[in-house]
């Protein structure tokens, strides 16, 4: 099993078939595709790699990003990609830990190809040298067979506590995201139009899986990165359009068609479908982006040891207000995706009853195979065939999953368990607050103590009294924060995460109430 029989598959199947865009501008078949991916395989193997071995994408998004990675894997070569946001000295630690033989870069994140020392080679894809091994040569030589536990994907944790973890992405894990997509996300005909708005190097880019799969159209937009008013435009230009994007590029889509001022039919002219995840979406965004734009929503929650398999909340889940659970049901993360388990477990490991929370645990061929050289950290994470994913949540009745925080978030106050999202909730709805971060701080008397991190919205006047006097309103006493900071913007790591490690060190570092 390789997952490179895929895009071999297409190209003989729908040769003359647009593939790939940049921009609004086609620049490849499947046929071309395959082409392309296949010569670089054949190169790569004539430079001496062997299958199995690591080559590195630093890329901002681009085009060739899909050729590359699809040619690594046609050699059958395990691909690391890399988050092209992270300093030089970041990537340099992930080339020397995960023992990389080349790497593919864009000039504009690593102007020097000597800046990435101890591999055979580090190639700009837009030069020459990479033009040409992938558009000469002749025949198009076979791909290399893999096991479906062989590695194909070696991803980097985002490593906001510490190193990042190599997580051992398998061929068999992305085939079951790629075959899952269409039973529990989104169904997906030829004429679609994928675009990577968020880093191809995380979700967004395997999204690529299951679009190859139907034979969809993938759409590079020609900033590399995300613009609302070109995704929006060139959903005009091409057909509504379908993406993966955090919720901090949700709240920016909606900011835009609501400065558009666009109907939600209007929406629906340049988007199909918007898959959020990866961060926390709270009630209030996902009701304000569901009455701008129509009902183009669908949640899930997966994470790089289980890639964007966990649950899945749908259309018809987030369309269905007339259920007389609907408000918890749109705070929640939805229920299980077809090809894994879900159960909530007490440290014990065993599973808690409906409404009680403890850890997330996640069964099923998508959990990774381990993480990479580092087997105490995978027998911490794999016991028993279950992942167990740091995330405390609950599970009703009815199957659907509702996250509370990471477990080390988890703020423990006088004997009495607070999850910071709850307050965060709260807070959201306060007059003047654009957005919220609550983290425990250390406190003699009570342990710990809710501090709030508050960003108001422009023009806004907020004080601490005034939203202390909210929280009475809303919540129990004992939740409600003990300070609160308010600041310009909360810090977030390259994926859009609200560093919380940030947080606490802050209010560690300046302990009293903000004035």
């Amino acid at each position: 099993m390789n997952l490179a029989h895929l895009l071999q598959r297409k190209a003989l199947e729908h040769p003359d078939a647009t593939a790939i865009f940049s921009g609004a501008r086609a620049v490849a078949s499947h046929a071309q595709w395959a082409q392309r991916s296949a010569r670089l395989g054949a190169r790569l193997r004539a430079a001496g790699l062997q299958p199995g071995e690591r080559v590195v994408l630093f890329m901002r998004n681009h085009p060739r990003y899909l050729e590359l990675l699809f040619g690594a894997w046609w050699a059958g070569l395990v691909v690391v990609p890399v988050n092209a946001k992270l300093h030089i000295r970041e990537v340099q630690w992930i080339v020397e830990n995960a023992d990389a033989r080349r790497a593919f870069v864009t000039s504009d994140i690593v102007p020097d190809p000597r800046e990435l020392t101890g591999l055979d080679g580090v190639m700009d894809v837009d030069s020459a040298e990479c033009d040409a091994w992938i558009n000469e040569g002749d025949g198009l030589p076979d791909i290399e067979e893999r096991t479906p536990d062989d590695t194909a994907w070696l991803f980097y944790t985002s490593g906001t506590t510490g190193r990042p973890k190599g997580v051992m992405i398998t061929h068999r894990n992305l085939l079951t995201m790629g075959l899952g997509y269409f039973n529990d996300v989104d169904h997906v005909a030829a004429q679609d139009a994928i675009a990577y708005a968020a880093p191809m190097s995380h979700g967004a880019g395997i999204y690529a899986i299951p679009h190859l799969m139907a034979g969809a159209r993938h759409v590079v937009p020609a900033s590399g990165s995300f613009d609302a008013a070109e995704l929006f435009g060139l959903g005009r230009q091409l057909g509504p359009l379908s993406l993966f994007a955090a919720p901090t590029i949700v709240k920016r889509i909606v900011d835009e068609a609501e400065a558009q001022g666009l109907t939600p039919e209007q929406c629906g002219q340049s988007f199909k479908t918007i898959v959020y995840g990866g961060a926390p979406m709270y009630a209030a965004d996902i009701r304000r982006a569901l009455r701008t734009m129509g009902p183009r929503f669908v949640q899930i929650y997966g994470q790089g040891e289980s890639p964007m398999t966990g649950t899945a909340l749908s259309r018809a889940h987030l369309a269905d207000t007339a259920h007389p659970r609907f408000e918890a049901r749109i705070a929640s993360v939805g229920v299980a995706q077809t090809p894994v388990r879900i159960r909530v477990a007490g440290p014990d490991g065993q599973s808690l009853p409906a409404g009680e929370v403890g850890e997330v645990l996640i069964q099923g061929d998508s959990v990774m195979a381990g993480y990479w050289r580092n087997p105490e950290a995978t027998q911490a994470a794999i016991r028993n065939g279950w992942l167990w994913t740091g995330d405390m949540g609950a599970l009703d009745a009815d199957g659907f999953l509702t996250l509370k925080d990471r477990s080390k978030d988890l703020i423990i106050s006088g004997g009495s368990n607070i999850y910071p999202r709850e307050v965060e909730e709260v807070l959201l709805h306060a007059p003047g607050v654009a957005e919220v971060a609550v983290v425990g701080a250390p406190d003699p008397e009570w342990g710990e103590i809710v501090v709030a991190f508050v960003v108001p919205q422009p023009g806004a006047a907020l004080d601490a009294k005034t939203l202390d006097a909210f929280c009475l309103d809303q919540i129990a006493r004992f939740k409600r924060p003990k300070r609160y900071e308010l600041v310009e913007v909360l810090p977030k790591n390259n994926y859009g995460k609200v560093l919380k490690t940030v947080l606490r060190g802050r209010v560690q570092a300046s302990p009293g109430a903000c004035r």
